[in-house]
């Protein structure tokens, strides 16, 4: 293994993180368990299995050196000890509510950041596991295939090996390079001018952004460095009938589930809706395949209003799949939502200087983040034991009270809540929330 620099955009995420934000990933996995000792025993695997991955294996180390000065690099942690990331916890009848307070703690920067924390249940039938994976270590797909390398071998089939290329000689590729550099230099040109555009373009619509209607102030909070957790669980077949008789896309049902439910909340809590559209950001991965960088962080944005205010379920819905359908048409390259990309514009020296800034400016870019983080079709195991359940759990921003992450498992949908602890106590309100919104989506589909 050999050290690699940060991608503009890690860097970034590096250098956002205070103690009260910490920038990390989560996931929240329940297990089924055939006995009281299974969760100990998917700790000892856990520890012995993070050992041969290599991923697990990278720290983060500043760098000053005259060509990256301020910068950071990932590089093989020379002591190591997966015992150091992987720890065993006492019974507990509440997941969520140990998740939570292990959320909030910030990961040792002076070590691979990630955790494995398994949580045997008070039942003997279950146990949890909580990863957290720094968002400067791995983006989610990144962290599922860490993740997945510890729990137990899945045999895939495997893909057909790609036809090999002719042999070229130095001196072929040499003249290859000559001949192309003439087309080459408009194309830069073209390029450089583009990315300037586009930064324009992006600043300017983040401006227009901040015009019009204001959240609720339930959305925002002085930040307490607490976090609680909620999952909540749909069956897939029940959004699928929803985007079936109403249109759309299941996305687009379940953004609208998020805006339906956050109505509910507000209502449970005697809060105004009237003129609520708050500001969603919708992250979009740019990863490509077989990319130089495949860990690096390669993320854009889509941003919408949720409707809020509108007490009509399927209005929602058309309103939020019009805006994500205008948000397609423009590509994840422009738009407010797309401001990540400019992280390649900003040197290294710049990350850490006003990576600080950028984290307190996020309240003024978007009210929510409302993220799908996919899974695989088949199912997982650890230590012979079914996962029957997964939540996805994201970092909760500066100033902001709630986040949403979303996944699809195995015929159901796992809502995974993040919320600041003091601020919204009642988090267990807006879970039932999601689950009645989709109740009422149904009710109002169905002939």
């Amino acid at each position: 293994m050999t050290s690699d620099p940060l991608a503009p955009l890690d860097l970034a995420f590096w250098n956002i993180e205070s103690d009260r934000h910490p920038m990390h990933l989560g996931a929240l996995g329940v297990f089924g368990a055939h006995s009281p000792t299974a969760g100990a025993h998917a700790a000892d695997l856990l520890a012995a299995r993070a050992a041969a991955v290599p991923g697990l294996r990278m720290r983060i180390r500043d760098t000053w050196q005259p060509l990256a000065f301020g910068g950071a690099t990932r590089e093989p942690a020379p002591d190591f000890d997966p015992l150091d990331h992987v720890r065993l916890h006492a019974p507990t009848a509440d997941f969520h509510a140990v998740a939570g307070r292990l959320m909030e703690r910030p990961l040792e920067r002076d070590r691979p950041p990630w955790e494995a924390h398994v949580l045997p249940g008070e039942d003997g039938v279950s146990f949890a596991v909580l990863f957290k994976f720094h968002h400067a270590l791995a983006d989610g797909l990144r962290a599922l295939k860490l993740a997945a390398g510890v729990l137990d071998p899945v045999d895939l089939p495997e893909r057909p090996p790609r036809a090999a290329e002719p042999p070229r000689g130095p001196l072929a590729d040499v003249l290859s390079d000559v001949r192309a550099l003439p087309g080459l230099v408009p194309g830069l040109v073209r390029g450089a001018l583009s990315d300037v555009g586009r930064a324009l373009d992006i600043g300017a619509s983040l401006a227009r952004s901040t015009l019009g209607m204001r959240p609720s102030s339930a959305l925002t909070s002085a930040p307490s460095g607490t976090r609680r957790t909620a999952g909540v669980v749909l069956d897939i077949d029940d959004v699928h009938r929803v985007r079936k008789s109403a249109g759309g896309t299941v996305n687009d049902v379940l953004i609208a589930v998020v805006a339906g439910a956050l109505r509910r909340w507000l209502d449970a809590r005697g809060e105004r809706t009237e003129g609520v559209a708050p500001r969603a950001l919708v992250p979009v991965s740019r990863r490509r395949p077989r990319t130089a960088h495949p860990q690096g962080n390669r993320l854009s944005g889509y941003l919408i209003r949720l409707p809020v205010d509108d007490p009509d379920p399927l209005r929602r819905l058309d309103t939020v799949r019009t805006a994500m359908v205008r948000n397609k048409d423009a590509g994840p390259n422009r738009g407010a939502g797309a401001v990540a990309l400019l992280a390649d514009h900003v040197p290294a020296l710049g990350h850490r200087l006003v990576g600080p800034l950028v984290g307190q400016a996020a309240r003024l870019w978007f009210d929510i983040l409302v993220t799908s983080v996919p899974l695989p079709g088949f199912g997982l195991r650890l230590g012979g034991h079914d996962l029957t359940e997964v939540y996805p759990l994201a970092p909760l921003a500066p100033g902001q009270s709630l986040a949403v992450a979303i996944s699809t498992y195995r015929g159901h949908v796992h809502y995974g809540l993040v919320a600041d602890a003091r601020a919204v106590p009642d988090l267990d309100v807006f879970a039932r929330a999601v689950s009645e919104e989709v109740r009422d989506l149904l009710a109002v589909c169905e002939p």
